[in-house]
């Protein structure tokens, strides 16, 4: 992660500094609010906020921040995720039930979640991959239990180095800095992600699809009327359906491209979403219906 690729707030030398061994709580917190990253205390040695409001009375004020840390020195750090932070955080989690190292492999190999800033290793041998947000549009956190992957961006957080916690075993770890990038680090499309775990049912078209839905004005149409909210699981539908009737990337890209502007997703949005659903259509063949996504508006770590 170059200079010239990290957001005025975040850094290497930041991310270095925060993570180190040798750093306190408190003076990691401090940091992280001198640099205009909120932070919010949790319980010492566990996940759970200890200010009122959780993750919404995060701050940035170094008097706040400091003011937390004086009460409770060992409290665990908080770092609210999405725009008010400037990261997005794809949570891999291992438990014994299984894990999401495969299913972020998966992802990885296919370009979604391959341009990371850094990476954490969780006290349950885990893996925070954190992502730079530049773009002012939201992402709001999800959770998928069967793929053990989460993703934790606007109305979520996540327990920053270097706190620790009791693991699953008894025995206490804490966040530890696992790598930082030495390649380019760009955003992570969170829908984008969420629809290559969990894809939309094939055989359902949505309710409000017009007669001759398929063909792509009409498929165009219906992106550009996509609401926010709706906008990226809208367009990876309708780019699906245009992949499996066998139209060229390029086609889809400039017909549904346009669309999702009127829609009000960014170019760059639009595109790798696009490009996610044609990678995703052309990998699992015939249609495969798949359990409902539950999403989750607020989600801890």
């Amino acid at each position: 992660m170059s200079r010239s690729t990290a957001t005025p707030r975040w850094s290497p030398q930041l991310v270095q500094a925060v993570c180190s061994a040798d750093v306190s709580l408190a003076a990691a917190a401090t940091m992280l609010a001198d640099n205009g990253i909120p932070a919010f205390p949790c319980a010492p040695g566990q996940k759970h906020p200890l200010t009122p409001h959780g993750f919404h009375d995060a701050s940035s004020d170094r008097g706040v921040v400091a003011s937390w840390w004086k009460r409770w020195p060992e409290a665990n750090i908080g770092i609210p995720t999405g725009a008010t932070s400037g990261v997005d955080v794809v949570d891999v989690d291992v438990h014994s039930g299984g894990d999401g190292y495969k299913a972020f492999s998966r992802a990885e190999g296919l370009g979604i979640v391959s341009d990371w800033a850094w990476q954490v290793r969780t006290p349950s041998g885990g893996l925070h991959a954190y992502f730079l947000r530049w773009s002012a549009g939201e992402q709001r956190s999800w959770a998928l239990p069967g793929s053990h992957v989460d993703f934790r961006g606007d109305g979520g957080y996540v327990v920053s180095p270097p706190s620790h916690v009791v693991a699953r075993d008894g025995v206490d770890r804490r966040y530890e800095l696992a790598a930082i990038a030495d390649h380019q680090p760009r955003e992570v499309n969170g829908a984008a992600l969420r629809n290559f775990l969990d894809p939309p049912r094939r055989h359902r078209p949505p309710s409000d699809l017009p007669s001759n839905a398929y063909r792509p004005e009409k498929l165009a149409d219906w992106v550009a009327s996509r609401p926010e909210g709706g906008r990226n699981e809208g367009l990876f539908w309708a780019a699906c359906r245009m992949a499996e009737a066998n139209f060229p990337f390029a086609t889809t890209a400039h017909v549904l491209g346009d669309a999702a502007k009127v829609a009000g997703l960014p170019e760059h949005e639009a595109t790798t979403t696009i490009r996610s659903a044609y990678r995703i259509a052309t990998r699992l063949g015939p249609a495969q219906p798949s359990g409902p996504t539950r999403a989750v508006e607020e989600v801890r770590l």
